[in-house]
Order: C-alpha cells, then structure tokens, then sequence
C-alpha cells in the first residue's frame, strides 16, 4: 500500500480501530508489549480493515497472531 492509496477512515472508525489494538495488545505476552511489536499489530489492523474486514474479533485475532512472537 503506498501514501497514495491509503485509506481514508473517519475519527470514530480510528477510534475503534485504537480500541481493537489495545484489545489485541493485551492479549499478547508482556515482554512483547514493545512499540515495534504495536507498531506490527497496528499495522495488520490498519491492512485487514482497508481489505474490507469489520469484524472486531477477527481483527483482533489477526493482531494477537502477528504479535504472539514480538516484532522481528
């Protein structure tokens, strides 16, 4: 995804997409709670919602399994 095809969400919809990472941030192990691993799960959250997933939970889910391991 490049700075030109980036989707635009509204506030209320970055609202909850923040939600969803701290949801998904706290279910992962503390020693991987680092700004590079949040970064990541933002990052997988920011993708699959752009691609036209809505479902909190599958959100979530996709988050926890990318940060499960802590960024590379």
């Amino acid at each position: 995804m490049t700075a030109t095809d980036q989707p635009k969400f509204d506030p209320a919809y970055v609202a909850t997409l923040r939600e969803v990472l701290d949801i998904a941030v706290a279910q992962i192990a503390t020693e991987h709670r680092t700004p590079a691993t949040k970064a990541m799960m933002a990052q997988i959250i920011v993708q699959n919602a752009a691609r036209g997933v809505t479902d909190a939970r599958t959100l979530v889910h996709d988050a926890v399994l990318a940060g499960a391991d802590g960024a590379p």
